[in-house]
């Protein structure tokens, strides 16, 4: 259970705050409760703070928002740069209320992955939509890309006043290229055993189309076990 918002007096006194965010926070500069408050208000430091802290996510960020606002000044006052941090148990800070949000696992990736990624999110914002030729004309056609190779095609010949064909300059970087939107690599699964050859840092789970029900529990509750994601449990 979360601690009572007049308790907090210092950073390990957060509810779900773990005793490894300590040194990661202290790398952002941030030592004391007041710090911290004035990080999540700030829209790029906060989502760094949710990117670095692994178990945290959006709505505890604004969770701790919310406590730290409610603090009093006397209390984040107390808080100092050379404060021992009192540690917490394991087994206490992964006690989460029941129907509570729990944050995704995330990968662990490089600075050059993480831009990269970015990168791609961002061509894929600004690529055009690929529909076959004569798409509009013909509903039997559907809207399913097939390359133009008629021998007076203007969309085959790139006139301008045609649909834009796919051609090279449209895909996104090589570096992440078939990674999920998260970073994860995605490895099928078709039963528990599958799970063992997967590295929870950068590997994701997505459970096979033909997996029935009873199995597909089994995997999902092993892959809890395993801190391993599922990307559709």
């Amino acid at each position: 259970m979360a601690k009572n918002k007049k308790e907090i007096k210092e950073l390990a006194d957060l509810p779900y705050y773990r005793e490894e965010y300590t040194a990661q926070l202290e790398k952002m500069g941030i030592t004391d409760l007041p710090e911290l408050l004035a990080a999540l208000k700030d829209s790029k430091k906060k989502a760094k703070i949710v990117d670095e802290l692994e178990g945290v996510g959006v709505k505890i960020a604004d969770h701790w928002i919310e406590v730290l606002e409610d603090v009093p000044e006397e209390s984040t006052a107390v808080a100092t740069k050379g404060s021992k941090t009192e540690i917490i148990e394991e087994a206490d800070a992964e006690v989460v209320e029941k129907g509570a949000y729990v944050a995704k696992i995330k990968p662990v990736l490089s600075a050059e992955v993480k831009a990269m990624l970015e990168k791609r999110a961002e061509v894929s914002g600004r690529r055009p939509e690929f529909l076959r030729q004569e798409w509009f004309r013909y509903a039997k056609l559907g809207k399913k890309w097939r390359k133009p190779r008629g021998m007076h095609s203007k969309m085959r010949r790139h006139y301008k006043y045609r649909p834009t064909i796919v051609s090279i300059g449209f895909r996104g970087p090589a570096l992440v290229r078939g990674l999920a939107s998260s970073g994860f690599q995605e490895v099928l699964v078709y039963n528990p055993s599958n799970l063992d050859a997967i590295d929870p840092k950068t590997q994701a789970a997505k459970i096979g189309g033909t997996v029935g029900g009873k199995k597909r529990a089994t995997i999902i509750e092993k892959a809890d076990q395993l801190k391993i994601r599922v990307l559709n449990r």
